[in-house]
């Protein structure tokens, strides 16, 4: 099972911006990082599915996701999306692909809860997000 993946993107540490004197780059661990503690500000371990819960906990998740990433001020479009899925034994297959500049652009998925985690795992849902980050 895949925790994070990141594709494309700078990896290396970031760089400072001439004009505003502010780290302009996106570190995918820092993406990664920002993911999980949104998921975990809204989905909690000891959580029980719900299914008429699932899009409230969606739109919860991507309207924080995407206000954190906002607030960050780094010169970058978002795209984010969600899914939260029962945990029963199902399989579930997911792929993104796209067409951007490999130096500047990325994506970073994230799945929740980490199976590795030495906290309490939640038993009963996984979280799947993806950001895609842009440059402008």
């Amino acid at each position: 099972q895949v925790e994070s993946a990141h594709w494309g993107g700078r990896v290396a540490p970031g760089t400072m911006d001439d004009t505003a004197g502010e780290e302009t780059i996106w570190e995918s661990d820092a993406i990664a990082k920002l993911i999980e503690e949104t998921i975990e500000s809204v989905l909690k371990p000891s959580e029980v599915y719900a299914d008429e819960e699932v899009p409230h906990w969606i739109n919860a998740i991507l309207e924080e996701l995407i206000r954190r990433l906002n607030d960050a001020k780094k010169p970058y479009k978002y795209l984010c999306s969600c899914m939260i899925m029962q945990r029963n034994g199902a399989g579930m297959h997911t792929a993104t692909s796209a067409f951007w500049d490999a130096v500047n652009d990325g994506s970073v998925t994230h799945v929740w809860p980490r199976e590795k985690s030495k906290d309490q795992v939640n038993k009963t849902m996984y979280c799947i997000c993806t950001v895609g980050f842009l440059e402008y």
